[in-house]
């Protein structure tokens, strides 16, 4: 029973010997994402997904289908099949009362033209109680009728797919045909279900085929999609990417005009996309609302409705649904599949793309051959949306990040400023395998850094902005941009009082950790680039240390396990509606005067 779970078998590993991606345990809810990113990329192979009643119950997949068909009518040659069996796991599924002809109409009324369904009940010759049937149950003459129904009706839906026809396969029949139970149980394995238990081989022995048998299903198999995945399935191979050549990088003065670093990005995003065709950045909420309309005005949103005040129509390079999980999905799954992506959301409603982000990251990980990292840009932090505190104020999905950064391929930035974030995205291009966010505002926020610090904090985990000798010395190791201006603030104060500051712009956590703290020399493409003691005790060594952060504590984390000084940490609260930023701070306990009280008890 335990090579069920081996750590190096099959199961729910990326390749196995089934042609295809993440076979043969795929996440839940999430194969569509990957059969329409790999469709777009490959026009003439079809990527059939399963999915389930339990996938059919997750929020998204029909609505991420409904939107890809929108944006692109034509690319059709995705397949879902649905396995429909009435059940969503072990409890009985929201499909599974219904009849025939209602599941349907369901898919034809979300856009399916053609909807091929086979029923196992047509060919039961036992008199099978219920709407399930199980087929192992047939005659033998009845098995292969039913068999063959599958097999050319699937035969007819591949083509109806690749032939420019939205088209769902439904097989319907009993949940456990051919494995160890039926029904609600067969979903698991429970500790009863050893290869020695009596029920488990009389399992075996009912379903047992003869050698002569099984020989023609491995023959099938070995010949299915002209041989082994390794060497046919193009997802298993790298896809050619694009020269972008120099980078318009704009390197503003330090101390100079405000800027917004969002848009100093939008102006490298639009680049890469004239220099790459297939690439794609996508955003629920709006590019122009996040400061990148510059992006729109350069690669044009996609839908079929023109709209030239909002840059918008059927050719575009901007993918804009409003659904996180439909941008996350059809970015980090294109990434999975080797283009160039960007998923862009406010940070506030991320949460719901972050699953298949995840999933993707942890897929890189695994992955035998290079692809584009997945890359995002998370604009307006919560400092910075006065509104409607509770539902635009949401830094928490840091935390996440923050966790998953000891998953070993995954980093997330901070930069400080427009300078800052050209420089992130310039590393973030050259990476492979790996999960990297790019956190920012789109206020226009002083310049503090010049490119080469960043590439310096993006090689060792941060940056000193400020420097000021004093009898003690108190450090700021300060989390994104907008809380650098109480931080500033304080340090003006605490200079008065003869107490030396230094701030400290934390641009790449990740860094920051100890090799031993995470999992990078398990990941594909390992990247081991941590900060040494020697080089840690230059950045944060003093008296007293103070983390300063405009969301999650945890990014923090790393700095504090190393940290041998008095410390403390100040970071996001709670959302609440407000003006400014200066309010919402203030509401968080991030002001200049907090701060530079409790530097003044640290250092006392």
């Amino acid at each position: 029973r335990d090579r069920f779970r081996e750590m190096h078998g099959l199961l729910g590993h990326l390749s196995g010997c089934i042609p295809g991606l993440l076979n043969p345990a795929g996440p839940l809810g999430q194969g569509q994402h990957f059969a329409m990113a790999a469709a777009l990329l490959h026009r003439d192979t079809l990527f059939p997904f399963t999915m389930g009643d339990g996938g059919m119950g997750e929020p998204y997949p029909v609505s991420a289908m409904a939107h890809f068909n929108t944006a692109y009518p034509d690319v059709t040659n995705f397949l879902p099949v649905l396995v429909w069996n009435g059940y969503s796991q072990e409890h009985h599924s929201m499909v599974s009362t219904k009849t025939n002809e209602e599941m349907i109409a369901y898919w034809k009324g979300n856009g399916f033209a053609e909807v091929i369904l086979v029923d196992a009940k047509d060919f039961d010759d036992k008199n099978q109680a219920g709407d399930y049937i199980d087929s192992s149950a047939f005659s033998f003459e009845k098995r292969l009728e039913f068999t063959k129904a599958v097999l050319e009706n699937v035969d007819k839906a591949a083509k109806s797919a690749l032939g420019g026809t939205l088209t769902i396969f439904i097989i319907k029949q009993l949940k456990g045909t051919g494995v160890h139970a039926r029904g609600s149980k067969s979903h698991n394995l429970y500790p009863k279900d050893t290869l020695d238990s009596p029920h488990m081989i009389d399992a075996l022995k009912e379903r047992a085929l003869p050698v002569a048998g099984w020989e023609l299903v491995r023959k099938n198999c070995e010949r299915a999609g002209g041989g082994p995945a390794s060497k046919t399935v193009v997802t298993e191979f790298e896809y050619p990417l694009a020269e972008l050549g120099q980078l318009p990088l704009e390197e503003f003065a330090v101390a100079g005009d405000p800027k917004v670093a969002t848009t100093a990005m939008g102006a490298l995003i639009a680049h890469v996309g004239q220099k790459d065709p297939h690439f794609l950045l996508t955003n629920a909420d709006g590019n122009a609302a996040s400061g990148i309309n510059n992006v729109n005005q350069a690669l044009k949103i996609i839908h079929p409705t023109p709209d030239d005040i909002y840059f918008q129509g059927p050719k575009g390079q901007v993918y804009e649904p409003l659904s996180e999980d439909a941008c996350a999905g059809m970015a980090a799954g294109l990434a999975l599949m080797g283009a160039r992506t960007v998923w862009c959301s406010y940070e506030s409603f991320a949460i719901n793309g972050v699953p298949i982000w995840q999933t993707v990251t942890q897929a890189m990980a695994e992955l035998r051959h290079l692809t584009p990292s997945t890359i995002t840009l998370f604009t307006a932090g919560a400092l910075e949306q006065g509104r409607n505190g509770w539902t635009h104020q949401r830094p928490e999905i840091e935390a996440y990040f923050a966790a998953m950064m000891r998953n070993g391929n995954v980093f997330a930035l901070f930069p400080p400023d427009a300078n800052s974030i050209q420089a992130c995205y310039e590393w973030a291009l050259t990476t492979k395998n790996k999960g990297i966010t790019i956190t920012a505002s789109k206020s226009p926020l002083p310049i503090r850094t010049t490119f080469e610090q960043t590439r310096q904090g993006l090689r060792d985990g941060a940056v000193v902005l400020q420097e000021v000798a004093g009898d003690r010395t108190v450090v700021f190791a300060v989390v994104g941009d907008m809380p650098l201006i109480p931080v500033f603030e304080a340090a003006a104060y605490l200079e008065t009082e003869g107490i030396g500051v230094r701030i400290v712009s934390v641009i790449n956590p990740r860094r920051l950790y100890r090799p031993q703290d995470t999992g990078w020399d398990t990941c594909s493409e390992a990247d081991g680039g941590f900060l040494d003691d020697a080089g840690f005790e230059k950045l944060f060594g003093g008296d007293a240390l103070i983390g300063v952060t405009g969301g999650a504590s945890l990014m923090l984390e790393p700095i504090m396990l190393r940290s041998q000084v008095k410390r403390d940490t100040f970071a996001w609260r709670r959302g609440e509606t407000a003006s400014s930023a200066g309010q919402v701070m203030a509401f968080n306990g991030l002001t200049a005067d907090t701060l530079t009280k409790r530097a003044i008890e640290l250092v006392h």
